[in-house]
Parts: C-alpha cells; sequence; structure tokens
C-alpha cells in the first residue's frame, strides 16, 4: 500500500438524504428501517462520534482509533457487516504488532494528507491497545442498535488483554524532579520567545507536578479559570474525563509562577475571572494563541531529557533512566503518589484526580510496601 486513503470522520452532514438508503446490510428491509442515515462504514463511524456529547480530546483520540480500524478494514477488503470473530481477533494482534512496519508505521508524523503519512507512530502502549479496541466494540455495538448491522461480532471477542501493575510505577523521584528544576533554572532566555518559553514551561511543570491535572486539562483551560474566593484559598477549574468540571486547589508556588508567566507575556500579573486568553500560550508571535497537547507534552519531554543529563553527570543513574522514560502525565502520577504517601486521604485525592472509583487511587499508595520493606529488612539486621 503506497498511500493510505483518507477517510472522512468530520462531523456529519446535517441536510443528508435518508430517503435513498441502500437496504442490503439490514434486517427485514422497510419495515426494519434503520435509526442512522449512514450509507457508509465511514459515515456509520461519524454518527457514532457525534452521537454523543464527547469532549474535544475524546472525539480527537476516538476518531484517530476509528480512522486506523476502518484502515485495516479497506486494506483487508472487508466492511463492516463482513466482519466475523476471527476478523477482530486477528485486529486485536495487528494492535499489538502494526505489520509489516514500513506500510503502517512512520517515526516521522507527516502530515495528514501527504502520501509518507502513516496510522503509526511506534508501537502502542498497553493503555492505548485497550482503548483502541475498546472504541472499535463501543462502534460496532451502536451499529447494531441502530440498525446498521443485523449482528456485532464485537460482543463476542473479549478486549486487549495486558499485563497491569497493582501499583503505579510511572512516577519520578523527588532526586529527579530536583534534576528537572535545575535544568528549568538552566533554560536560556536570551530572547523574547525563550524568556516566554521558560516562564511558560515552569508554570505548566509546575500546574501538572502540583494539581495532579491531566495534559489536556491545562491546555484547555483558560486564564480566568485560576481565582480566589476572598479567602486566601486560591482554585483552578478544570474540564475532565467525561466533560465533568472539577477544581483543583493551586500551591503558592504555582500561584507565583503563574503572575511572573503572565508578566512575561506582556499581561497584568492578575487575571480577571472573565479572562478567556488561553492559559498555555504559544511563546512565539504577537499573538496570544494557545499551544496544543503535543506542543505542551514536547516541552516537559525536553525538560526531562535536559534533566536525564544533569542526572547522569551527577551519577544519580536511577533517575536518569526514569527521566528519559518520562511524559508530562508522569507528573500527575508522582503528585497522586506523593500525596497519598503523606496522609492525605484517599477520597480528597480521589477528588482531586477526578477518579470514578476510589480504588483506582488507592494504587497510588506505597506506605504499606515501604513498611513491609522496612520491618522485614530491619529484622534481618536483628538476626542473633
Amino acid at each position: 500500500m503506497d498511500h493510505f486513503a483518507l477517510i472522512d470522520l468530520e462531523p456529519p452532514n446535517r441536510n443528508v438524504n435518508t430517503t435513498a438508503l441502500s437496504m442490503d446490510l439490514f434486517t427485514g428491509g422497510a419495515e426494519a428501517e434503520p435509526l442512522v442515515a449512514a450509507r457508509s462504514d465511514s459515515e456509520l463511524a461519524r454518527a457514532f462520534l457525534y452521537s454523543s456529547e464527547l469532549s474535544e480530546n475524546s472525539i480527537k483520540s476516538s476518531k484517530k482509533d476509528l480512522g486506523r480500524f476502518l484502515l485495516w478494514c479497506q486494506h483487508h477488503g472487508k466492511m463492516l457487516y463482513q466482519l466475523h470473530i476471527e476478523d477482530l481477533i486477528a485486529y486485536k494482534a495487528f494492535l499489538k504488532d502494526p505489520q509489516p512496519e514500513e506500510t503502517w508505521v512512520s517515526a516521522t508524523k507527516w502530515p495528514r494528507d501527504d502520501p509518507r503519512w502513516r496510522p503509526f507512530s511506534g508501537a502502542l502502549s498497553e493503555p492505548s491497545m485497550r482503548q483502541a479496541f475498546r472504541v472499535v466494540k463501543a462502534l460496532l455495538e451502536f451499529a447494531k442498535d441502530a440498525g446498521y448491522l443485523r449482528r456485532n461480532a464485537g460482543a463476542l471477542v473479549k478486549n486487549v488483554r495486558t499485563a497491569r501493575n497493582a501499583r503505579v510505577t510511572r512516577y519520578l523521584s523527588m532526586q529527579a524532579i530536583a534534576h528537572v528544576y535545575t535544568a528549568l533554572d538552566a533554560l536560556p532566555a536570551t530572547t523574547q520567545a525563550k524568556t516566554k518559553a521558560r516562564a511558560r514551561d515552569r508554570f505548566l511543570l509546575l500546574g501538572y507536578i502540583t494539581t495532579g491535572a491531566r495534559l489536556s486539562e491545562l491546555t484547555g483551560a483558560r486564564m480566568g479559570a485560576m481565582y480566589t474566593e476572598g479567602d486566601g484559598r486560591w482554585w483552578l477549574d478544570v474540564i475532565g474525563k467525561g466533560a465533568k468540571p472539577r477544581r483543583l486547589p493551586v500551591a503558592p508556588e504555582m500561584l507565583a509562577a503563574f503572575r511572573e508567566y503572565r508578566m512575561a507575556f506582556g499581561l497584568p500579573a492578575h487575571a480577571a475571572r472573565d479572562d478567556a486568553t488561553p492559559l498555555a500560550l504559544a511563546s512565539r508571535g504577537q499573538a496570544l494563541a494557545a499551544i496544543t497537547d503535543e506542543a505542551a507534552s514536547n516541552a516537559m519531554k525536553s525538560l526531562f531529557a535536559a534533566a536525564a543529563i544533569l542526572a547522569d553527570a551527577a551519577g544519580d543513574l536511577d533517575s536518569a533512566s526514569s527521566l528519559r522514560q518520562a511524559s508530562a502525565h508522569w507528573l500527575r502520577h508522582t503528585m497522586l503518589t506523593m500525596h497519598a504517601n503523606n496522609e492525605v486521604s484517599l477520597k480528597a485525592l480521589q477528588d482531586t484526580a477526578g477518579h470514578a472509583n476510589i480504588s483506582t487511587t488507592a494504587i497510588y499508595l506505597h506506605k504499606s510496601d515501604k513498611e513491609r520493606h522496612d520491618e522485614l529488612i530491619g529484622s534481618l539486621a536483628r538476626k542473633p
């Protein structure tokens, strides 16, 4: 395959003609007319995407997963109504190893309309594999419920099963974080753009590590979302998963970084409650434009890479290894792990993290492991 065909997953046409639908895929003829006006698999996928009130980030992620699946079906000459259980089993295996690499994978992220564009930039992480197949199963269930399909092979296929840690391991130690702050202080401020970038990145770093916000929760917020109610407590309002609003406590160091960051961009230190300026700003250009999730992620990864070099030079090999693997999401894990092991209640952390189930929050609690370690090793030290 030299070039992947474009699959249109933009919002559906509101003026679509529903009177000339082909009934070949449906059951029972006119008396069982489907509930969806889609006349192709891609139109069905669009209806599925936009039938729910998904957040912008959820739509973006689901688009990617659905696009890959429809391209895979296209590559194998299959439409949704032709899928069997064996096909979905094969797709699960493909997600774990998208071969052949020269066809499906490119480390360079080419524009979507470039012939060199590929659906994958590398192997998917285990959570990404699980989510990708969940989206496929949800699409097939929607198609069956809407009458587009008469059967749903996905209902008989289990989701991707991957090994899951009983506790969180993707977090940074305090030693590693110290290297990150050192790397941040060493960032150049030789131009206006670099001065802006350094102030913004300090704010983002402190924002992620003190609030536990997800990447998109800060990049999707506005300046006016950081406020006080006059009692000395500062808050940040964000929109989390499932478009659920959440307010996060703002630490004094984050507030100080916020004010310095605003002044670096020529803004007053204080933001009004109605300030609609994006919370995370691009450092180049005169307009106050928001940066993308990818740009914020890359800014944090650049800091981690510089910190890893410093850790290596200091002989701190464990920190260097963690920093080379770290992403912005590790800062969320770091915050929750630190507080869970410093006597902060799991209920308070659950509300701050936006976890639906407190058992998810509990995986950040490592204190019992440390106490068990100290008790056993201490006992060995006291042996007669």
